[in-house]
Order: structure tokens, then C-alpha cells, then sequence
């Protein structure tokens, strides 16, 4: 056990845990950070993304230990902002979620899209959401909506 301290949504924790359970247990199961959904468990389908540190990582991949004095924004922390809501209105109008399993990863994917590159092509949106799953909705609607929240949210990223 040690105690671990990072931010979280803007808030500092500390908690007393082993640095080598994995940040998808410690936030699911002590921060109830629900929206992090365990889909593989291994760092290949995305439903686990959180931004640490602005970027996208798989917190099923990430041991607790990796994240001191570290910065973590999950689905809950990034719907508080502007560029969620625009987000969230793009991917209503296009059709782009279904079951909603992956929706939380698929939005923190498309938000470190954005931060890097505000008005990307079909292919960087492909490429930007290349780590994350949907077996429901499909892609295109996912591209149009990433294409839609990026003309609408102008300025935002």
C-alpha cells in the first residue's frame, strides 16, 4: 500500500492503495467513476479512456502507481464543459450512439482528437478513433458527429 495523490476531475485525491491495481478498478471501484467501462481489459477496445494529462490512455493498461501528481479527466469530469455539450449535441443530431457502452470512451477519444487537431479530415478522425470499439452504431455516424462538434464547437479547441 501507498498513498497515491493526483487530481481527478479538478479535485486532488489521495488514497491509500497498491500502486500496481490497475486505475480502471481504483476509479470504477473506490472514485465511482462508472462512465470508465471495462470492455476488454486490455488496452484494445477503449471503453476504459481517460485524458491523464490531456492525453488518451486505456486505464485498464495504467497502474495506479503511474499516476502520481498526474492530472485525470473521466466522461463525469468532462461532461462539466463546453466542449462535451457540443460534443454530446454533435453526436445526438448524427445518430452516432446506440447501446452508449462505448460512448464514454468514444467522447474522451474525440475530445483528444480535437485538442490536437480542431478541424481534422475524414482519415485523421478515423485514425483518431482508431483505438476505440462500437459494435452498434458504426463509424460514419461517429466521423459525421467528430466533423459536426468541430465546425459547431469553432474555437472551443
Amino acid at each position: 500500500m501507498a498513498k497515491i495523490e493526483f487530481t481527478l476531475n479538478n479535485k486532488i485525491i489521495s488514497i491509500d492503495e497498491h500502486p500496481n491495481r490497475r486505475l480502471l478498478d481504483v476509479l470504477r471501484d473506490q472514485l465511482l467513476q462508472t462512465g470508465v467501462k471495462e470492455g476488454c481489459g486490455e488496452g484494445e477496445c477503449g471503453a476504459c479512456a481517460v485524458l491523464l494529462n490531456g492525453e488518451i490512455v486505456n486505464s485498464c493498461m495504467v497502474p495506479l502507481g503511474n499516476v502520481l501528481h498526474k492530472e485525470i479527466i473521466t466522461i463525469e469530469g468532462y461532461r462539466e464543459t463546453k466542449q462535451y455539450q457540443v460534443l454530446k449535441e454533435a453526436y445526438s443530431i448524427e445518430g452516432a450512439v446506440q447501446c452508449g457502452f462505448c460512448t464514454p470512451g468514444m467522447m474522451i477519444a474525440s475530445e483528444a482528437l480535437l485538442r490536437k487537431n480542431p478541424h481534422p479530415s475524414d482519415k485523421e478522425i478515423r485514425d483518431g478513433i482508431s483505438g476505440n470499439l462500437c459494435r452498434c452504431t458504426g463509424y460514419n455516424m461517429i466521423i459525421k458527429a467528430i466533423k459536426r462538434a468541430s465546425e459547431e464547437g469553432e474555437g472551443l479547441w
